[in-house]
């Protein structure tokens, strides 16, 4: 690891006591926080806790270090775990920034107060209006088109062109989804409140839900592979999850994208945004990142790297991306999320959209090597196994070989997380 990344791993991260965090993010003296070098640049050090967990990120930040002088010391996390953690640390966080994957969290940071405004012109400028916070809380560095993916084999494009069509009684039997519990849903029916209230919003997802061809399970990359499959011919997902399968023709070639509502309001887009803390130590170095991650070099990072959409205009597309076509945007302020988001969790699960046993088995083993899905599939009969890739590993032992303490230990882990 580069020495200009201090990075904690997120296991390490739940362990480690706050005092031991605090001591390791203030390593550099007052004196080398404070003190610009020879060649103008401001030096010191900024912490950041994120929830983003792409290795391409510590190209950005060992970038912003060259250019800047400055220290970069990183701590990931989930989201709400670092929330909850900076609002335990206080006045004593070392915290500088912090960084989500979703407008939604940001937005509960904002509602937990630790968020101080920034006043920054190359902000303002930069990002459009849309993709930050109305008082200059948080700013959004990347965008997550969520769209409708089909199987090429059946389905006509032309048939489905907005994320309404989706409850059109003809896709009965058709539609995968993950549950209501995924942030990333909860925000596509949030701006849908925001955009047309509440009583449509709530026909939609009853519409929805009956076109279903299985209960909301798995995640994004999960029901790509069940439509290429033929489990289900549409899915909602992130453009980036399908990028991911270029060198996959299984799957890749078997599915397309459709951006909706093209029409009228545009496709929904979320961010993955930050902000500085109002502890935070070090904000001149904070505020320079914050800028930083809106120049050409950061955005090309988060466009090439991840497969994401950058915020600022003329920034380059990783072509893969690019060949899913240009889409007008969704232009409501995606701080709406955030507002909506209790709403929209409720009408979700009155509706039918909930959040299955299953589903949370299968978004938490997602996280796991295929070696220990293999125990976990094979103990439940494989019910919420739905990729091909890890069906192959459900049969891959005998029962036997899936041991008392094994599943113990599993689902001790399950049941407390």
């Amino acid at each position: 690891m580069n020495n200009h990344i201090n990075k904690l791993s997120r296991r390490f991260f739940l362990t480690i006591s706050t005092a031991a965090l605090i001591v390791a993010c203030n390593s550099v003296s007052n004196e080398q926080s404070t003190t610009q070098n020879t060649e103008g640049q401001i030096g010191g050090q900024v912490n950041i806790y994120s929830s983003r967990h792409y290795n391409t990120d510590d190209q950005l930040y060992e970038g912003f270090t060259e250019q800047t002088g400055i220290k970069v010391n990183l701590i990931e996390g989930k989201d709400d775990e670092l929330i909850e953690r900076i609002k335990s640390e206080g006045a004593n966080s070392p915290a500088d920034i912090l960084i989500t994957v979703d407008a939604g969290r940001l937005w509960r940071a904002e509602q937990a107060g630790i968020f101080a405004p920034v006043e920054s012109a190359i902000l303002t400028e930069k990002i459009p209006s849309h993709l930050r916070h109305p008082e200059n809380l948080w700013f959004g560095y990347s965008k997550r088109a969520r769209v409708i993916m089909y199987n090429k084999d059946k389905v006509n494009p032309a048939e489905i062109a907005t994320y309404e069509d989706l409850a059109d009684p003809k896709w009965k039997g058709k539609v995968l989804v993950r549950s209501s519990s995924n942030i990333y849903n909860q925000s596509l029916v949030a701006g849908m409140i925001e955009e047309k209230g509440e009583e449509a919003t709530v026909e939609w997802i009853e519409g929805l839900v009956a076109n279903l061809a299985r209960p909301p399970q798995s995640n994004d990359t999960g029901n790509i592979e069940a439509v290429a499959a033929g489990i289900g011919d549409l899915a909602i997902a992130n453009t980036y999850y399908l990028a991911r399968y270029e060198e996959n023709p299984e799957v890749f070639d078997k599915v397309g994208v459709i951006f909706p509502n093209q029409e009228n309001r545009g496709s929904h887009v979320n961010i993955s945004g930050a902000g500085m803390l109002a502890n935070a130590p070090n904000r001149e170095q904070a505020i320079a990142l914050l800028e930083y991650l809106a120049n050409v070099e950061a955005q090309e990072f988060f466009a090439l790297g991840n497969n994401e959409y950058p915020v600022v205009e003329g920034t380059p597309l990783n072509p893969v991306v690019e060949s899913f076509g240009n889409f007008k945007e969704d232009t409501t302020n995606v701080s709406s999320y955030g507002k909506n988001n209790a709403d929209a969790v409720k009408i979700m699960d009155r509706s039918g959209w909930k959040y299955s046993h299953h589903s949370k088995l299968y978004e938490k083993f997602s996280r796991f090597s295929s070696f220990y899905k293999c125990f976990v599939g094979r103990w439940y009969g494989g019910n919420f196994v739905t990729s091909r890739s890890q069906i192959s590993f459900v049969h891959c032992l005998p029962a036997s070989r899936a041991s008392n303490c094994c599943r113990e230990n599993i689902f001790y882990w399950y049941s407390t997380t």
